[in-house]
């Protein structure tokens, strides 16, 4: 295999079953290694400091994302105005919450970093579940180690920008999420219906993956989808709403305690 075999993935790959093999479970231990070294290191630092962290992992996924798309320019011949769209615009979820992460470091705004917390874990968390890419391969060409970088790299940013405290949950501010996620729908939609480079980005149209392995019929399916996003969604509001009324709490009880040992 010659390095130009590897950079364009050239090289015969023959398919194996990696899911939860050695390679699958070592990448996901260093991801919680980093992810633990890191909030241990720089959670107590400036956010200048903290930000240049979280650019310094965002500046890697942005490498890849240059070099794939150069890749993929070089490998095609059709230039037409829709396979172009194909190789530029990102397309499954997680490509988006790639694209959204860096947003977010760009605007920095706590809305923004909190819509890609939630989604970019969840894209992460479904793929290291069960991952389709990356890891179902004999060798680990440039697209398998760009799946696998990638990914990690989104459970990395998005866990690291809550521990490293550049998000804030709170029911008064969440209708600026859900204005952000109404508009990665518009997005999505845009793609399957207009642009035609994208069949199902987020899972949720007929006879995808999930509603096969459930065997549940598209009503059902879209019914759960729903409630399950739902439900996943607004859980970082709930425990950070019930975390701050227990932190005002112990520091009533403080405050009390103070005023009864003054009056002693």
């Amino acid at each position: 295999m010659t390095f130009l075999d590897w950079l364009m993935s050239s090289y015969p790959n023959p398919s194996i079953h990696g899911q939860w093999g050695l390679l699958h479970i070592l990448t996901l231990v260093a991801c919680i290694i980093i992810i633990v070294a890191f909030t241990f290191l720089f959670r107590s630092k400036s956010e200048k400091t903290r930000k240049i962290v979280l650019w310094c992992l965002v500046a890697i996924l942005i490498l890849f994302e240059v070099t794939r798309r150069v890749i993929n320019f070089t490998k095609t011949t059709d230039f037409s105005f829709q396979n172009v769209l194909h190789i530029l615009l990102p397309r499954p979820w997680c490509a988006i919450s790639v694209f959204l992460i860096i947003f977010a470091m760009c605007v920095n705004k706590k809305f923004m970093y909190n819509f890609v917390s939630i989604t970019g874990l969840l894209c992460a968390l479904a793929f290291f579940a069960y991952p389709g890419v990356g890891f179902n391969n004999q060798y680990i060409l440039f697209e398998n180690l760009y799946s696998i970088m990638t990914h990690s790299l989104i459970l990395i940013c998005t866990i690291l920008m809550i521990t490293l405290k550049f998000t804030k949950f709170e029911f008064k501010t969440m209708y600026k999420e859900l204005v952000v996620l109404a508009c990665v729908l518009t997005y999505v939609l845009f793609e399957i219906y207009v642009l035609g480079i994208e069949s199902d980005p987020m899972y949720f149209m007929p006879g995808n993956d999930i509603m096969e392995i459930l065997g549940v019929s598209y009503p059902s399916f879209i019914v759960l989808y729903i409630l399950v996003f739902a439900l996943y969604f607004s859980s970082f509001y709930l425990i950070s709403d019930r975390k701050r009324k227990k932190k005002r709490s112990e520091d009533n009880f403080e405050q009390i305690l103070s005023i009864i040992k003054e009056n002693m």
